[in-house]
């Protein structure tokens, strides 16, 4: 036998024993918590049409997508993420006139990067969707579920990190500039990298106000007060508007009472362009990436033809279950089974048997023995007698 064959490939890996044990513990608990904030699940499938990723929403880079074909020659990928299939699917089948739409979900998703320090390209992903709601109220309630999805996972420390495309976008309002630039700039912002924003905008036609409101993104986080020196850098109202919307949600949070696990930073600038407003991202020990991702993208309905304001999240749930065993908060197992050994001459009494456990919720592993010695069969009807099993 080939060998290889005995192994996964680079990227993906087995779960199993106890570790699949508390990554299903994990994805029930999280999963209570969406359905409090009355979410409707929804599955979606694990392989799309091409263009429900494709650049113009402005997810994966095609490059990072695992593609095929089917019979037809239509091109499919595996999910890089699950956000725009849901888009999809609620385009298609819901009625987004009569209200706001709560989904919540839970998939795998698959992106063809490469492979270091452990990253994985197959992830769990467990999420939500608020849909059709378009105020500051939609933007707290989702980021206090997040913050209700790591505290009831076990997490004690742990920090939500508030960002705003918009503000970004306002700024250069009004300014041409290559899209290529535009990138290089947002990835300098990004990286904190001041030297290189400014070698880069010193060579575009940028007014002094824009120009410094750009390079003070790098050093808008922190605390509340941020919002104070990003009110006095705004351009214009668009701008202003932006810093007024976060100060009605960070009220909001007051009111959930979770603004301690709340920051903002304004230099954190998205790569998936279907973001269109508040974006956030989740923060723990134990862990390099961010085990919460979400945002506001009110445009990507209607790439699918419904128009209507959204706003979700998704937890990693592989990087939330490697931070919890790190910070020592992992689950507990189950009880294991009540094993039920038995010989010959007790077969049908421990069938009964197992079946009375069973009935009484627990679980019950059978296990015939050929020549059970005395203490086995002890043991045996010991516990028929204590389950009434005569």
């Amino acid at each position: 036998m080939d060998k290889r064959l005995l192994h996964t490939p680079d990227g993906v890996r087995d779960i199993y024993n106890e570790e699949c044990e508390h990554k299903l513990q994990l994805q029930q608990k999280l999963h209570r918590v969406l359905k409090s904030y009355g979410c409707m699940d929804i599955e979606t499938p694990t392989f799309e049409f091409f263009d429900v990723f494709s650049r113009d929403v402005g997810t994966t880079p095609s490059r990072e997508l695992y593609k095929f074909f089917d019979k037809e020659g239509n091109t499919l990928v595996l999910r890089p993420d699950i956000t725009p299939s849901i888009a999809r699917a609620v385009s298609k089948y819901f009625d987004l006139g009569s209200g706001v739409t709560r989904v919540c979900y839970v998939g795998n998703t698959f992106i063809n990067h490469s492979s270091y320090q452990g990253r994985l390209k197959e992830n769990t992903h467990l999420g939500a969707e608020v849909i059709g709601a378009d105020d500051a109220q939609a933007d707290a309630e989702v980021i206090a579920m997040v913050v209700d999805c790591l505290r009831q996972a076990g997490l004690k420390e742990f920090q939500i990190s508030i960002g705003q495309v918009e503000y970004f976008r306002s700024i250069l309002q009004g300014i041409e500039i290559p899209e290529e630039t535009e990138m290089e700039l947002k990835d300098f912002i990004s990286n904190r990298n001041l030297f290189g924003a400014e070698q880069l905008l010193a060579d575009l036609p940028i007014d002094d106000k824009s120009r410094e409101a750009l390079l003070a993104l790098p050093s808008l986080y922190g605390t509340v007060e941020v919002l104070d020196r990003a009110e006095k850098l705004a351009c214009n109202e668009v701008a202003q508007g932006v810093v007024r919307r976060l100060r009605d949600v960070y009220r909001l949070l007051e009111c959930y009472g979770v603004t301690r696990y709340v920051s903002f930073d304004l230099s954190m600038l998205s790569s998936y362009n279907y973001y269109t407003g508040i974006f956030f991202r989740g923060y723990t020990f134990g862990t390099g990436d961010a085990v919460v991702r979400g945002g506001r993208y009110d445009g990507l309905l209607a790439h699918f033809g419904k128009d209507a304001p959204s706003i979700g999240f998704v937890v990693v749930v592989n990087a939330l279950l490697s931070a919890l065993g790190r910070q020592g908060g992992a689950l507990k197992p189950s009880p294991g089974p009540v094993a039920v050994c038995f010989g010959k001459e007790d077969e049908e009494r421990a069938i009964r048997l197992a079946c009375r456990l069973r009935e009484k919720g627990l679980a019950a592993a059978m296990q015939f023995t050929p020549e059970p010695t005395e203490e086995t069969r002890d043991a045996f009807l010991a516990l028929c007698r204590e389950h009434g099993i005569s």
